[in-house]
């Protein structure tokens, strides 16, 4: 979704039923070692 939609990070949390964008954020840099933001700008 962060990089075929043009979604907010925030609108991607909700939709994939995280309690909050800085969850879903921390949770993404665990797992992808970067931020969804980075991940975007790739």
């Amino acid at each position: 979704m962060l990089r075929s939609t043009s979604a907010s990070i925030k609108e991607i949390s909700i939709i994939l039923q995280f309690e909050n964008p800085e969850y879903f954020a921390t949770q993404f840099k665990k797992k992808t070692g970067i931020s969804p933001t980075e991940f975007r700008n790739r």
